[in-house]
């Protein structure tokens, strides 16, 4: 689950993503990109636009009146919506934001090119409260509150997408 990783650190490494290839192929080619470039700028903000959806809807333990399917899907959304149940159930929401710093790492070209973003998410002032008494609700000591986190995203038409959303167990 997203939050488990997001605010315990607890998600574990999901598998590796290489691809073990001599030769990339003409259509579907990774390419390093430069922090700088307009299409970089859109992933992003793509990115961030997910991140902050996220944060509102973990605030109130509900992705309603959310912009979260605006630039997030597939896997990653089915990830947050069951934290969000989850959290209903427990009366649990957060306060606070939790810091990113996403760079992208690779985006693919072909019939729907890819980004990977690598970023350090930094937890520490995004706190789980009970919803009623606003309490904090205790968390492991061993939790990491800033760790390296994954993400691919696809694009749709000129929308980017948020694919999938990796809480890594590594200390940044």
């Amino acid at each position: 689950m997203l939050l488990a990783g997001s605010l315990l650190a607890l998600a574990g490494c999901s598998g590796n993503n290489s691809h073990a290839s001599s030769k990339p192929s003409p259509a579907h080619t990774a390419v390093s990109r430069s922090p700088r470039s307009t299409p970089d700028a859109a992933i992003i903000a793509a990115y961030t636009s997910s991140w902050k959806a996220q944060d509102e809807a973990y605030s109130k333990a509900s992705s309603a009146d959310t912009d979260l399917q605006k630039n997030t899907t597939f896997k990653a959304l089915a990830d947050i919506e069951s934290d969000l149940a989850a959290m209903r159930k427990s009366g649990q929401v957060t306060t606070g934001r939790p810091v990113i710093r996403p760079r992208v790492v690779t985006v693919t070209s072909g019939r729907v090119p890819t980004a990977t973003i690598a970023d350090c998410v930094d937890t520490t002032n995004w706190t789980l409260v009970d919803k009623t008494s606003k309490r904090k609700v205790p968390l492991p000591t061993t939790r990491l509150t800033k760790y390296v986190s994954t993400a691919t995203l696809e694009q749709w038409g000129t929308i980017w997408m948020v694919t999938k959303l990796i809480a890594q167990e590594q200390a940044c």
